[in-house]
């Protein structure tokens, strides 16, 4: 049997960073799910976690920092992506739990080599 290769979730409420992010992680061989909404991922949820998330940080009815303090509630520590184009926002996020926070525009390069981290090198459980 073939083996799967990581999945990786991207939420984000913009389609056009759906579609750019799934591209870009497709063509270097990534399996990956597209969600529009936090509870669109969060009802997925039964069907496999993911081995990384790339999280839009402000998205409306539920942040990216919201997603993730339910899935730590629940009892998830999965690698994070946070992803954000407000910079003032960024610097409030200290006490998320993140694989890397990322500001966009986002390099190609240092998306990558985070993804790569996240799924190798997971941060410890705290």
């Amino acid at each position: 049997m073939a083996e799967i290769s990581p999945w990786i979730a991207v939420i984000d409420d913009d389609p056009a960073v759906l579609k750019a992010l799934s591209r870009l992680l497709r063509s270097h061989a990534y399996n990956v799910h597209t969600y529009g909404s936090g509870k669109g991922f969060l009802a997925a949820l039964p069907d496999g976690l993911p081995k990384c998330l790339i999280v839009d940080l402000q998205m409306p009815a539920m942040s990216g920092q919201e997603l993730q303090e339910q899935l730590i509630r629940k009892g998830l520590n999965i690698p994070t992506i946070m992803i954000t184009a407000h910079h003032d926002a960024a610097l409030n996020q200290e006490n998320l739990q993140l694989a890397a926070l990322l500001l966009k525009p986002l390099q190609e390069s240092t998306l990558l080599a985070a993804v790569d981290r996240a799924i190798n090198d997971p941060p410890d459980d705290r």
